[in-house]
């Protein structure tokens, strides 16, 4: 069953690209999209377009995703910059 990332709600789900405009693409292309509702992806204070800390945490465990079967090099390629 598809649920929020963060709080778990099942309902008002939207798709949220991890890594978003120049790297939105690339985002999609290595699966570094997530389920968020809809106040956990955009509404402030706490949604990941408003609040750093949330934006870092999702980015930050997409990159260890990432680097369990690439290296930090590939990611910084792709994404400009680590996270970790």
């Amino acid at each position: 069953m598809r649920q929020c990332r963060l709080c778990h709600r099942t309902d008002t789900l939207e798709r949220h690209h991890i890594f978003g405009g120049p790297c939105r693409k690339a985002s999609e292309k290595y699966g570094m999209v997530v389920d968020l509702c809809h106040w956990c992806h955009n509404e402030p204070p706490n949604g990941a377009h408003h609040n750093r800390e949330t934006d870092l945490m999702l980015k930050r465990d997409a990159q260890n995703e990432f680097e369990k079967t690439h290296t930090r090099n590939e990611f910084r390629a792709i994404f400009r910059k680590s996270y970790l």
